[in-house]
């Protein structure tokens, strides 16, 4: 029988490098909302960036402090730089 070695090293380097793709198509798909929502108040910006959100991260949530930052990011005309890990 063959025995099985997992490597652990590969793994978090392919983990490492999906959450940093994972993080660059997010912050791309977000700063792209500053064009059609900045000067709309916060509370209109928000269901969008959820919605955003979920879409690139199969499902996911974004916190409400981290949703209202960004969004006020959106609104002010800021680039939104999402960082995950």
């Amino acid at each position: 029988m063959a025995k099985f070695e997992f490597d652990d090293r590969a793994l978090k380097k392919a983990v490492n490098d999906e959450v940093k793709k994972m993080a660059a198509d997010l912050t791309k798909a977000l700063s792209g909302l500053t064009a059609r929502y900045q000067g709309r108040p916060v509370a209109e910006i928000k269901p969008e960036i959820q919605r955003v959100w979920a879409r690139h991260t199969g499902g996911g949530d974004v916190t409400d402090p981290e949703l209202t930052q960004f969004a006020e990011q959106i609104r002010d005309g800021g680039k939104v730089v999402v960082r995950l890990g």
